[in-house]
């Protein structure tokens, strides 16, 4: 015999008629006639090649087949109604779910701080992973399950759903009391000015490589790093400037020593965005987490 062979209400009826050492009992609790029952009875004894139940006074007893099957069918049928019922409904209060998230440093910085502090309200028992990965890799990682939400700007990710939650602009931060500060002038002029600042950029931010690039001051980097959060002390020990998001920006000059400018330069505008697969769109733990961050986090 296959395990394919078997029909998933055989096993039901099996359970029922063992616990209740009654067929009609057990037709009753299954929805079913008594003849109805009774077929479905004779095919499992057919396909397991063992009576199952013998009459006794009143009912039925089980064979030693039927008790050495009975716990390991118990526990497939609790296994199987568990991960439906799972399917079905998310109890943030009870659950213990892990969830593993693409997010780069920068993103770590804006967006945990103040994420976990919900969940610690809302789901105390849920866990976070960030799961930093390369762009090129995130689709594939959110259709897997390998992850299950990816946040940031991420304009080479195809194929995602997604929601905006933020719109962004790149802008420069200098340490406070810089000389650039005391020449800050709008508009073209101040484009051309920047010719006058040396610049440390993030690797992994491709973006603001792009916009020196596009404003021909590729020979005015001096650092090039991999990460955002080293760049606080970074600026605020030297003359050095940083093109990088506006949002986290701010973060850091609300902390003092810090001073933001906005050039107009070409490819400063962005939005933020959570993206996960179509896969599990309709998986409740996934639908309540991405309510929850678009409640925290979107500003529409």
């Amino acid at each position: 015999m296959h395990i394919k062979d078997i029909d998933l209400n055989l096993l039901r009826l099996f359970d029922a008629v063992y616990r209740t050492r009654n067929v009609s009992r057990a037709a009753e609790l299954m929805d079913l006639t008594q003849p109805a029952a009774s077929q479905g009875l004779t095919r499992l004894r057919l396909l397991i090649k063992d009576p199952l139940f013998v009459r006794a006074g009143g009912g039925v007893q089980p064979t030693p087949k039927a008790d050495r099957l009975a716990d390991a069918v118990r526990s497939a049928l609790a296994t199987l109604e568990l991960a439906l019922n799972e399917s079905a409904q998310f109890e943030p209060l009870q659950s213990r779910k892990v969830f593993r998230i693409h997010m780069s440093d920068i993103g770590e910085g804006r967006f945990l701080p103040e994420l976990m502090v919900a969940l610690r309200r809302l789901a105390p028992g849920l866990r976070i992973e960030t799961t930093p990965l390369a762009s090129s890799d995130i689709a594939q990682a959110l259709d897997s399950g390998r992850i299950d939400f990816a946040f940031g700007f991420l304009p080479t990710v195809k194929d995602t759903q997604r929601v905006q939650l933020l719109k962004d602009r790149y802008i420069v931060l200098l340490r406070e009391g810089h000389p650039f500060i005391r020449k800050r002038r709008s508009g073209q002029a101040l484009l051309d000015d920047l010719q006058q600042l040396e610049f440390v950029a993030v690797r992994t931010h491709s973006d603001t490589l792009r916009i020196l690039a596009l404003m021909q001051l590729e020979d005015r980097l001096r650092l090039t790093t991999e990460h955002f959060m080293v760049l606080p002390s970074i600026v605020k020990g030297t003359d050095l400037a940083v093109v990088m998001p506006r949002n986290i920006a701010q973060v850091f000059a609300a902390e003092g020593g810090y001073a933001i400018i906005e050039p107009p330069f070409p490819l400063r505008d962005f939005s933020v965005s959570l993206h996960w697969s179509k896969r599990f769109e309709a998986d409740p733990g996934n639908r309540w987490l991405r309510q929850t961050i678009a409640d925290l986090f979107s500003e529409g």
